[in-house]
Parts: C-alpha cells; sequence; structure tokens
C-alpha cells in the first residue's frame, strides 16, 4: 500500500481509475495519511488486516524528536503525481487530503489502530504539555505536505481527522482546536477550497466550524439539515449517505438519497458524498447508478 503511494505513476493511475468507472465531479488523490509521517522517518506500515502500525510509538518528550519537519523534497512523488493529474483531469478538480491531528497522533501514541484510544486520551489528559507539543509538530507536518499538493495543482484539500469523534466537545475545543485553526489558517491564502472531516462528530460539528474550514464533512448519524444548524453561518457541507445503505435494493437506496439531497438543500451549499468509505461488498454497477441518480436529481432541482 505504501509502496503504491510513493510511485507517481501508480498515484496518478489509482487516482483515475474511479473516473473512469463513474460520472463524479472531482477526483480524490490516492495517497494515505500517514504517508507525511513515513516521509520524514517514522517506522509506520500499512498491515493487512489491521491498518497503520508504528513499530516504536511516540509517547515521551524524546520521542518528539522524531517528527522533523516536512520538506517538499520529502515527498517529491506526490508533487509529481498530482502536476501529472493535474494535466490528465484537465477542468476537473482534484482533491488532496491530508490526516488530521487526534487520528495521526492516535495512530502514534497508540502503535495502531485503536477501539476507544485509551493511550491517547490518557496523554491528552495526563501531560498536556506533551500532546500540544506533539500536535503542534503533526500541524506543522500536516501543514507542509498539503501546500505540497496545492502548490502543485490540486483545487481543494481535505482534513481527514477520521477518529476526533471520540473525544467530548471540551476536550476538543482545548486539546484539539488550536492545531486544526493553525492547519485551515496556514492554508487560508492559498485560495482553495478547505473541507473538514470526522467519523461520530456530531457533537462536534459547531467546534470543526469554527476550525476554519469552508466545507464541514457529515457522516451519516445526523440528519443535513440537523447538520445545518449546528454549524455556524457560510459553510457548506459535504455528505451523508450510510455507506451501508448501497448494499440494500435499489429502491432503499434511491429514496434515501433523495432524502440526502432534499435536506442538503437546506444548507447554504451541499457536495453530495457518502458518510465514510465505500464498502468493500459493494456492487460497483450500484455507485454508478447513484452517480447519475445524484446529476439528475441535482439537475431537476435547478430546472
Amino acid at each position: 500500500m505504501l509502496d503504491s503511494c510513493t510511485r507517481p505513476e501508480l498515484i496518478a493511475e489509482i487516482t483515475l481509475q474511479p473516473l473512469r468507472r463513474y460520472d463524479v465531479d472531482a477526483a480524490i488523490l490516492f495517497s494515505d495519511i500517514v504517508v507525511p509521517l513515513r516521509a520524514v522517518g517514522i517506522d509506520v506500515d500499512i498491515k493487512a488486516g489491521i491498518g497503520p502500525v508504528v513499530e516504536t510509538p511516540v509517547r515521551t518528550p524524546g520521542d518528539l524528536e522524531r517528527l522533523r519537519v516536512l520538506d517538499p523534497g520529502d515527498v517529491p512523488y506526490v508533487t509529481e503525481a498530482v502536476r501529472t493529474l493535474v494535466t490528465e483531469l484537465d477542468e476537473r478538480p482534484l482533491i488532496g487530503f491530508a490526516g488530521g491531528p487526534f487520528t495521526l497522533a492516535s495512530y502514534l501514541v497508540e502503535g495502531g489502530p485503536s477501539k476507544n484510544h485509551d493511550k491517547t486520551k490518557a496523554l491528552m489528559y495526563g501531560d498536556p504539555a506533551l500532546w500540544h507539543a506533539l500536535l503542534g509538530r503533526l500541524a506543522d507536518i500536516t501543514i507542509s505536505f498539503l501546500r505540497v499538493q496545492v502548490d502543485a495543482g490540486a483545487s481543494a484539500i481535505q482534513l481527514f481527522d477520521s477518529w476526533v469523534g471520540a473525544v467530548s466537545p471540551d476536550d476538543y475545543r482545548h486539546a484539539i482546536l488550536p492545531h486544526t485553526s493553525r492547519i485551515f489558517a496556514a492554508l487560508g491564502s492559498a485560495g482553495v477550497p478547505r473541507i473538514h472531516f470526522g467519523v461520530g462528530t456530531g457533537e462536534l460539528l459547531g467546534l470543526m466550524g469554527e476550525a476554519g474550514a469552508d466545507v464541514v464533512g457529515i457522516d451519516w448519524r445526523i440528519p443535513l439539515d440537523e447538520a445545518v444548524r449546528r454549524v455556524e453561518p457560510g459553510k457548506a457541507l459535504q455528505g451523508n449517505l450510510d455507506p451501508a445503505i448501497l448494499l440494500a435494493p435499489w429502491e432503499v437506496i434511491e429514496e434515501r438519497t433523495r432524502d440526502v439531497l432534499n435536506r442538503g438543500r437546506t444548507a447554504e451549499g451541499h457536495v453530495f458524498n457518502l458518510g465514510h468509505g465505500v464498502l468493500p461488498e459493494t456492487d460497483p454497477d450500484v455507485l454508478a447508478r447513484l452517480a447519475d441518480l445524484v446529476h439528475a436529481e441535482s439537475a431537476r432541482a435547478l430546472s
């Protein structure tokens, strides 16, 4: 997996494959949130059936020294792949992305995926100084990684703080928001839309909106019209069809998709998307029908 993320020709090919099969409106750069960590020397690998695994976790002040600043020369394959893709895509946008500070910290502290993020939250609660130093370094790495993508031509960027829904609103405000805000502020002058997404973040949506993104991603746990009430004005929403619905009969998919689109029209802007990733057992033909349905319904609403 990570080898594929460091070969420009593979990055470009895998990024383009969905666009050859589905009539989607944008491409998403093929990469992984741990790519910048590996680029700065962290001993991380993606193991089949497990996910990202860090051989030597980061848990002490001395461990922070392994998290050096990311230089564009550390990820030349990203620059090359993005430039190739921008040429291939022509007018179709390319969305770049990076991992959010809490999610990256969790993998580093836990040493791999975690159900409850116990060690991560223990560090956050028990050693605030080390916690903020860790997230500060991760924010620096993330800013550099996103700038590389924008400088090479990415049309938008998305910050995936996938597991940040594990914390309370109060903890998010004090322990995570300052670092996320700094990431979005650093990209503010780039002139590209900034998207913020996490899973299980219904109670954090207002704070995630405050962090500075232009678009807030919504998972499937709350309706979009409720999300509109929780996110401050001036933000668009992205989401939020439950990926599991795509395993149901087509008439169910059709009904639920129309419901998402109708609720999304209460927002100042809406990007239709799934509430998380496509499940492996999903029929590819259903995805194609879904894209066509969204386009047809959106065109009808505008007519």
